[in-house]
């Protein structure tokens, strides 16, 4: 649905899982298919715990551009409170980031959980966190990273969403 460039570092497998719903009205959903499975490395078995955690992504990217959840969901901080994650830090040129630990027992979802927790934590070292939204429009709810300059993108597409919303509230006005 949207043009805008995907979002910067981690936060690109984020918004893909988000994105997986492809409309929210008729809840077409990628994950439905072995090839929307399949870049999350998801088995079908895994599918309602991915889609619990997609949703609490989306309910944290609606309040990120101050709207309501978009329904009751398990908070992201509960999903995302028993993932291990590691400082590694690169031998040669020192750098350091966050990774999955290695899981002696985990969720059906861990994997997808833990590769989520990285991406969140990253994005809040680099600052980038609080931009990654999802779009006001109630028929849409698409995650974007808001490139605005100052932060406060309410669309995932100004050529879609946006126009739409701009023209219900000229009828509005008009009638």
């Amino acid at each position: 649905m949207s043009e805008r460039s995907p979002a910067p570092g981690g936060l690109e497998l984020v918004e893909a899982l988000v994105n997986t719903l492809l409309d929210i009205e008729t809840g077409v959903d990628t994950l439905d298919t072995p090839e929307g499975r399949a870049p999350f490395g998801l088995t079908e078995d895994e599918v309602p715990a991915a889609r619990e955690l997609r949703e609490s992504l989306r309910a944290t990217l609606l309040a990120h551009a101050g709207h309501p959840p978009h329904r009751a969901v398990t908070p992201l901080g509960e999903l995302l409170a028993a993932v291990p994650l590691v400082v590694t830090v690169d031998p040669a040129d020192g750098s350091a980031d966050l990774a999955p630990a290695a899981l002696t027992d985990p969720a059906p979802d861990g994997s997808l959980a833990a590769r989520v927790a990285a991406a969140v934590a990253e994005a809040l070292v680099a600052g980038t966190w609080t931009r990654f939204k999802a779009c006001e429009a109630a028929d849409c709810h698409w995650a974007y990273y808001d490139r605005s300059p100052a932060g406060r993108g309410r669309w995932c597409s100004m050529q879609v969403c946006g126009a739409r919303a701009k023209m219900r509230r000229y009828r509005a006005k008009e009638g």
